[in-house]
């Protein structure tokens, strides 16, 4: 089978996004806000479920605002932090597994992706 190139911009956006994830601690966050849900939790609760507190989360939660997978907005006195990029999570999960065994005429990622999901 001839292999397809994969677009330099999905390749850039893939390595960018998983720089910003590669830190045992950022994932620990962003798993952390996407457990909350939509609604987020303020800064302290975060840092409290996550393990990570202080300057070290305001530099993790920094880089994942960067790479758009989280948000933070000030409420009153607190900052409230939510996951944000949902769609961008799935798509990079999508980005791994697209071409699976593209270069093998049978896949067995295929024959067991039906008994995994039912």
């Amino acid at each position: 089978m001839k292999q397809k190139p994969i677009p330099d911009l999905d390749l850039a956006l893939a390595a960018s996004t998983f720089a910003a994830l590669g830190s045992e601690q950022r994932l620990a966050v962003l798993r952390t806000l996407v457990r909350a849900g939509p609604e987020g939790l303020r800064i302290g609760e975060l840092g409290e479920r996550a393990g990570v507190t202080g300057s070290t989360l305001t530099h993790h939660m920094k880089i994942l605002s960067q790479a758009g997978l989280v948000r933070q907005e000030k409420q009153g006195r607190s900052i409230l932090c939510a996951a944000v990029a949902y769609d961008e999570l799935h798509a990079l999960a999508d980005f791994l597994l697209r071409e699976c065994c593209a270069d093998r005429d049978h896949c067995a990622h295929e024959d067991t992706k039906d008994h995994d999901h039912g």
